[in-house]
């Protein structure tokens, strides 16, 4: 049996070891924060939830377990023994303080959770996961049969746990079970232990590919991130195995969509025999309880094309499964977990005079990866008429010994069906611009002094030869700065101009005295080039998302407070 765990760091790469299954797990996370008396965790204070999952319906087979080095209190507050898969079907998050099992390894885990004065290695966590023996331990743990487990119809979920102490009292959590505990708190558990539970928890574990319903992600890997990030993408990996399951799972892929978005979900539809308009194909999409059906689809015999829909996201941040059944041929996908999430959010706290940064280092601009044309089509067919005479021979008697024939024969099209295909394609351009604060004091249009404000305007150009219902203009802006490390923190834009030569402005910002459209700079960032990135969202086609990425540059030179004057009061 062949075990392979997938990981990227740098980048992808794949490792065997004995076992009979393959990993799909990668990891992240950063420096940890110091706590107080109340709300602290410590380095190795952790563990890792396993649950035996049924592929074919993702269905728990096994009660979990949870593996750890330390030996918890029974009575220490916990949630139960609750999978992510469950709470992702409805489970409730039910605090208990008594009856905390845990399972010692027989071979010590690996670290898990990054932090200050642990890091987490990918070699280690990959060797573990992927050792026979460990495989054998889970299993008869469990109480499952080893060779059942490995025959393709079962993978483990795993799910990283902290043991912490929030305001005095012990508890174990999954980062999913946090995320829910957080929602509850109203930000409260986030307001203590950001780095823990928003950051190192959940980043500890992710998948690099989509799986159980649970999709890739692909978000930063060293930054705070969302309940709601969180609850969808992160705080999970998963162990499969390669033997050939007696019934196959339904194919499946993942997206991720924003809020309140028209957005395009495609898939291929292939045939070994020709589709003709006599009997053509049909694709239906199943979403959020409504149906959208394709028709009328021809393809020629061993040919494919793309079939999709247009539709419109849910205005909450959610996750939306897709089902999607063809009358002939074959899908490239059946079943799409899209995941919706909500872009505002994280906005840069309030700045302040008092604000200091003295360790600040100009960070190199990111680049983010773009996608800036794309091309599909269309089969359409025609029927080529070929007559050909078909004879039918009689012998006609004369009734005296003699005769002569006829042919009763008739005219048949042997004709076939001819292919054309309507190619189209769309091409994304945008450029930006980034100025002082048209309220602010400045020094040029290029130049200003620090805590000032800055306006960013975006401008996106979408040329296309195709209709209306292939595409979609662009329809989001998210800007991202050096002061954050382009991290942690974004701002989202306004939709200024729609239609596919869209235009996009800064939100208002809620700490402008005059509500200006405008992101402020901190009063501590360093004389020299000051370089905001906006990323171009949601373009959509049929052959996927057009994004790119945009950059401009400001100077800073000085900072407001030479232009405050203090001067004596004068008296009469």
């Amino acid at each position: 049996m062949i075990m392979a765990l997938l990981f990227t760091f740098v980048v992808p790469f794949i490792s065997y070891a004995d076992g009979g299954g393959e990993g799909n797990i990668d990891t992240g996370g950063g420096g940890m924060g110091s706590g107080t008396g109340q709300n602290y965790w410590n380095t190795n204070d952790e563990g890792v939830r396993i649950t035996i999952i049924r592929d074919r319906d993702r269905v728990p087979v096994t009660i979990p377990i949870d593996l750890t080095n330390k030996t918890p209190p029974s009575t220490l507050l916990h949630f139960g023994k609750i999978s992510k898969l469950q709470y992702q079907n409805g489970a409730s998050l039910t605090p208990m303080n008594k009856g905390y099992i845990s399972v010692h390894p027989q071979k010590e885990l690996p670290l898990i959770i990054k932090s200050d004065r642990g890091q987490a290695t990918l070699e280690e966590i990959k060797a573990y996961f992927t050792d026979e023996l460990v495989v054998r331990y889970i299993a008869e743990t469990t109480g499952f049969d080893y060779d059942t487990l490995i025959n393709g119809n079962y993978k483990l979920l795993l799910e990283p746990i902290a043991y912490i102490t929030f305001q005095g009292v012990k508890m174990a959590m999954t980062a999913h079970e946090a995320a829910l505990y957080d929602q509850i708190l109203n930000g409260g558990l986030r307001s203590k232990m950001v780095s823990l539970t928003h950051q190192n928890l959940p980043l500890a574990m992710f998948l690099e590919t989509s799986d159980l319903g649970f999709p890739a992600w692909d978000g930063p890997t060293s930054s705070r991130v969302s309940n709601d990030q969180i609850i969808t993408s992160l705080g999970l990996g998963i162990v499969r195995f390669h033997d050939s399951p007696t019934t196959p799972a339904p194919s499946q892929t993942s997206y991720q969509y924003r809020t309140d978005t028209d957005v395009i979900t495609s898939v291929r539809l292939s045939t070994s025999a020709q589709i003709t308009p006599k009997d053509p194909a049909r694709v239906a999409f199943h979403i959020m309880g409504s149906s959208y059906t394709v028709t009328n689809i021809v393809i020629p015999e061993g040919e494919s094309q793309l079939v999709w829909v247009k539709w419109r996201t849910p205005t909450t941040p959610q996750t939306v499964t897709i089902e999607v059944s063809a009358s002939q041929g074959q899908l490239s996908v059946s079943r799409i977990t899209a995941s919706v999430v909500d872009l505002n959010q994280n906005l840069p706290p309030d700045p302040k005079a008092t604000d200091r940064n003295n360790s600040f280092q100009l960070p190199s601009i990111p680049a983010y990866s773009a996608k800036t044309s794309a091309s599909w089509g269309i089969w359409s067919a025609h029927w080529h008429e070929y007559w050909v005479w078909i004879s039918k021979w009689r012998w006609h008697s004369d009734g005296q010994g003699g005769g002569y024939w006829v042919d009763h024969g008739y005219w048949k099209d042997n004709g076939w069906w001819d292919y054309d295909w309507t190619g189209y394609t769309a091409s994304l351009t945008a450029y930006q611009s980034v100025a002082p604060d048209s309220k602010s004091p400045t020094l040029s249009s290029s130049r200003m002094k620090s805590g000032y404000g800055i306006e960013i305007n975006s401008f996106t150009t979408l040329s296309s030869n195709a209709p209306s219902s292939h595409i979609t203009g662009a329809q989001h802006a998210v800007s991202y700065f050096p002061e954050f490390s382009y991290q942690t923190y974004w701002r989202l834009h306004d939709l200024h101009t729609r239609g596919y030569n869209a235009s996009f402005w800064l939100k208002p910002n809620e700490y402008s005295t005059y509500e200006s459209r405008v992101h402020f700079s901190p009063l501590w960032f360093p004389d020299g080039p000051y370089t905001p990135i906006t990323r171009i969202l949601d373009v959509w086609t049929p052959d996927g998302m057009l994004t790119l990425q945009l950059h401009d540059t400001i100077t800073i030179s000085g900072n407001l407070l030479s232009d405050w004057h203090i001067a004596p009061q004068k008296t009469k």
